[in-house]
């Protein structure tokens, strides 16, 4: 048998095997895909130690055009290998091939490229103020990096929300320590690797394997050279990230879980509204912090629209992620699934109604190690359950009857997170009146899942704190300082 893959830590532009090692473990078959080297707290001080030093280095004195040229170069890399950074997100994911192939590679190339040009076009303020002696003062902004930025990204989209950080981070000029999620460490261990290719000096990018508490996250989290921590995942890691960096005052900027909803009114496209809602409560077997777990239909059409959800959802194909006309992929993990089984078991104990699902699906074959669960539809909760309260983050979602605006809002707001929510009718005024209300960070009118990568985008309430992308994100990795001079 042979030895299974060994995934290095990068510090200081060298590969390092010399350490613990955990297991990374296939969701599809429960197969072992590989081992990571788990980074102690001597080797994360080190690549803290070895970015603050490179900010000082030649990094330092690279210009906007200059860093960009670079981040160019590392998205060729990723291109080049594009089929193995597909193997990797699929192995560790368990995917659809088409979805990592379509979403996942395109938008982490498109992460560096759109960040890349961004700095290089950004235009920033001046201004001039006449004085009362005759004198004039010419003010202009001045974008200096943040320093040393701790990137922590989960498992649900790894390259794609690593990049989403990583490439304004290095385009601002900060360096960085990356630290992915214990479950998907495969597609940042291949970007290290395009990285060093790429010639980004040693020191500026830097990859630590682990997990959170007593390990590699709270470890980067918690040294005291960090300037900045972007961070992505739930809730109750954001809170323990804040506790941690409080005393030293770091800047944070946090997207984390969301209990998003969907409104359909009666005068919506009616079989749009139904496959606009069937990908945002499945897509991706429900593990996309933007999915759809409530789901309210004015009353006129509910009892068709669940009707019409359930043969959506019934439809789905489970299975191998290169297999034909697969839909879904497993779970990231048997952990994740035995928590998301243990909301299907408490919907039943609230008094759910089981539209369909609620079930592990079963294969008869290596499948039936892995961490599969069925698309899973409720009906009958009331609004104040826990199953329609918690972020579940599974392929799963409650619909529920509304009467009309005011009720359908009230209910949507009454929600301690705060993400995103999609509205499906054809009255433009009615989604330009209540999408200014919606208390979330974005809100989609016939649609879900579009994104211009320079709008803003993050959540309210639980689902973070902060804005990225476009100039946000460039405002977010600088430290933004004034110059003032006297003419």
């Amino acid at each position: 048998m042979s030895r299974p893959a060994l995934l290095p830590l990068y510090i200081n532009g060298r590969f390092e095997e010399e350490g613990a090692r955990f297991d990374n473990i296939s969701p599809v078959d429960g197969r072992l895909l590989s081992q990571a080297v788990e980074a102690d707290a001597a080797q994360v001080a080190r690549a803290v130690q070895a970015a603050s030093d490179a900010l000082q280095g030649p990094w330092g004195r690279y210009s906007a055009p200059e860093r960009a040229a670079l981040l160019h170069k590392v998205a060729d890399g990723i291109q080049a290998r594009f089929d193995d950074f597909v193997a990797a997100e699929v192995a560790d994911t368990g995917r659809p091939l088409h979805l990592a192939r379509t979403l996942d590679l395109p938008r982490a190339i498109a992460n560096f490229r759109t960040f890349a040009d961004l700095a290089v076009a950004q235009i920033d303020d001046c201004c001039e103020t006449p004085q009362a002696d005759g004198g004039l003062l010419f003010n202009y902004t001045v974008r200096k990096p943040l320093g040393v930025v701790a990137v922590i990204a989960p498992w649900n989209l790894p390259l794609l929300l690593l990049t989403w950080k990583l490439g304004p981070a290095l385009a601002m000029g900060n360096t960085v320590v990356c630290k992915p999620s214990e479950e998907t460490p495969s597609s940042a261990a291949l970007l290290a690797e395009v990285m060093d290719k790429a010639g980004i000096p040693a020191g500026v990018f830097n990859l630590v394997h682990g997990f959170g508490p007593g390990s590699a996250g709270e470890f980067l989290t918690r040294a005291p050279q960090i300037s900045a921590v972007s961070f992505t995942g739930e809730s109750r890691t954001g809170s323990a990230i804040m506790k941690a960096v409080a005393d030293g005052v770091k800047d944070i900027s946090f997207e984390l879980g969301g209990k998003n909803a969907a409104v359909v009114f009666a005068d919506a496209d009616f079989d749009t509204a139904v496959a606009g809602v069937a990908r945002s409560s499945f897509f991706n077997t429900g593990q996309v912090c933007l999915c759809t777990e409530r789901v309210y239909v004015e009353r006129p059409i509910f009892d068709r629209f669940v009707a019409a959800l359930k043969a959506r959802a019934e439809a789905l194909k489970p299975g191998y992620p290169d297999e034909d006309g697969v839909d879904l992929g497993p779970l990231v993990s048997r952990q994740h699934r035995d928590k998301v089984l243990s909301y299907f078991a408490l919907a039943r104990e609230e008094g759910a109604v089981v539209v369909t699902g609620g079930e592990t699906p079963r294969f008869g074959d290596a499948r039936d190690q892995g961490a599969y669960v069925r698309p899973t539809i409720w009906t009958g909760l009331p609004d104040h359950a826990r199953c329609v309260r918690e972020e579940i983050f599974g392929p799963v979602c409650h619909i529920a009857p509304f009467d009309d605006e005011e009720e359908v809002l009230r209910r949507v707001n009454d929600s301690p997170y705060g993400l995103a929510c999609a509205l499906w009718t054809q009255r433009l005024d009615r989604a330009h009146r209540l999408a200014r209300r919606v208390q979330v960070g974005i809100v989609w009118v016939n649609a879900w899942y579009a994104r211009d990568l320079r709008t803003p985008f993050g959540g309210s309430k639980l689902s973070g704190l902060g804005r990225e992308g476009g100039r946000h994100s460039l405002d977010f990795y600088s430290d933004i300082s004034n110059v003032c001079v006297k003419l």
